[in-house]
């Protein structure tokens, strides 16, 4: 597993936030001066300042679309990254389920293998023991020693 330092992260800044407030000073600023030094009639200056207007709309409108785009686009990125990311870590739980499962069935198997080897050891030795033709003790200490003796 990758460790948090290497996972990317998103930085969401803000570009120009006073750019804005500036733009509208400026303008305001602009059309008051404009107003005061025009050698226009009051109809030709209000028509001039609609003028303005509009177009200060239409780039106020061009500006927070793309704005909003570019944050659509960013957000999209971090949501699909999100995404892989959870649809790995279930991957990975669902590995891990199923790897346990099989460690599990398989130590079950084993266990049970071992259990009857233990019974079957258990009644080879019963059986062993207490048939009648089994030698005594000291019939097997008498074995040994002759076999040690021949050697």
């Amino acid at each position: 597993m990758r460790d948090q330092d290497d996972t990317p992260y998103i930085v969401i800044e803000r570009e120009g936030a006073g750019g804005l407030g500036s733009f509208v000073l400026g303008a305001l600023v602009g059309a008051g001066l404009a107003l005061l030094f025009a050698p226009q009639s009051g109809e030709e200056t209000q028509e001039e300042i609609k003028t303005r207007a509009l177009k200060f709309k239409d780039v106020a409108h061009e500006r927070v679309r793309g704005a909003q785009t570019n944050l659509e686009g960013r957000l999209t990125v971090a949501r699909e990254n999100v995404q892989a990311r959870v649809e790995s870590v279930r991957e990975a739980v669902d590995s891990g389920r199923h790897a346990a499962g099989e460690a599990r069935t398989d130590l079950e198997g084993r266990l049970e293998r071992s259990k009857a080897a233990y019974r079957a050891g258990i009644e080879a030795a019963r059986e062993v023991a207490f048939s009648e033709d089994a030698p005594q003790e000291d019939e097997v200490e008498e074995e040994l020693v002759e076999e040690e003796a021949e050697e």
